[in-house]
């Protein structure tokens, strides 16, 4: 025997992680689908979490293909968790703004007072699907289309388009009195971030500052662009400010932006997101609301 061959009397545990596995309807869900997904998930038992979800224990994450059609056809959302886990375990829950915290994308609506939705619409779904790679172009872009605006645009958009996601109040609740801090982070714009910020209690914000000169827009933003780059950094700075690994923060976003920010986090969220997204992301909710984080613990 080689003598840096291990005896075979030595013995090496094989450590396999639990998993459960979080199944949740947006509305009540029939008890006639629990048989069919604990076979699908080849679980050991079920649980009723309340009315719109189940818990699914010793379920077997390479069952995920099945669970896809399954899922897609009832529109149902699955995650797979870490038996034990608990949403105390974390300390940061971080979210981005347009189309995440709130259901629209704030540029779109300011171009619409211009008469510029379309276009401006367009270049920020081609870059939210990550089709347009610089970020810092793509925004540039856009916020020069809006030149010559009128400040007061930016509160009707606030007061008459901007509306939170389903879900976003009881979620933001549910991790404050767990003792989660808060962090909105954004490629959009200070004037919604700090309003947002006020009304709902946040502790930490970032995002791109507008231009307003004789109370109209220049078509410029002042300062470092929050690009996928700086939203990463963000989350990193704010998890060593809190004297927390970035691994015990929670990520939410829905485009390609915020890729980077949820690859540093202990758990990514893709809220109703792109398909690059959804793919790179631990859990897809792609029809409960936000309150879907706090079932999954």
């Amino acid at each position: 025997m080689s003598r840096f061959a291990a005896p075979s009397s030595v013995f090496r545990p094989i450590f396999v992680h639990v998993m459960n596995l979080v199944i949740q309807s947006l509305a009540p869900l029939p008890v006639a689908h629990h048989k069919p997904l604990l076979a699908l998930a080849r679980g050991s038992s079920l649980t009723p979490i309340d009315d719109c979800s189940i818990r699914i224990e010793n379920a077997v994450p390479a069952q995920r293909a099945d669970l896809d059609v399954y899922c897609g056809t009832h529109q149902l959302d699955y995650a797979f968790i870490g038996a034990g886990r608990a949403l105390a375990d974390f300390g940061l829950v971080a979210m981005d703004m347009d189309s995440t915290l709130i259901t629209i994308e704030c540029i779109d609506e300011i171009a619409d007072f211009c008469g510029l939705k379309a276009e401006v619409a367009a270049i920020t779904e081609a870059s939210m699907r990550g089709e347009i790679k610089d970020f810092n172009e793509s925004l540039t872009r856009r916020v020069a289309l809006l030149k010559g605006l009128d400040a007061s645009a930016l509160e009707r958009v606030y007061e008459e388009r901007l509306q939170l996601s389903p879900g976003a109040t009881q979620m933001l609740a549910g991790a404050k009195a767990t003792g989660l801090k808060t962090l909105l982070v954004s490629g959009g714009f200070t004037f919604f971030t700090e309003r947002l910020k006020a009304r709902l209690g946040l502790d930490y914000t970032r995002a791109n500052t507008l231009e307003i000169v004789d109370g109209k827009l220049t078509g410029r933003v002042i300062g470092e662009i929050v690009n996928a780059d700086v939203k990463a950094r963000t989350l990193v700075e704010t998890c060593a400010e809190l004297g927390i690994e970035p691994r015990r923060a929670i990520a939410m976003g829905d485009g390609s932006n915020d890729l980077k920010m949820m690859a540093e986090a202990g758990l990514s969220v893709a809220f109703r997101a792109k398909p690059v997204v959804r793919e790179a992301a631990s859990v897809a909710f792609n029809y409960v609301g936000l309150d879907g984080l706090l079932r999954l613990f």
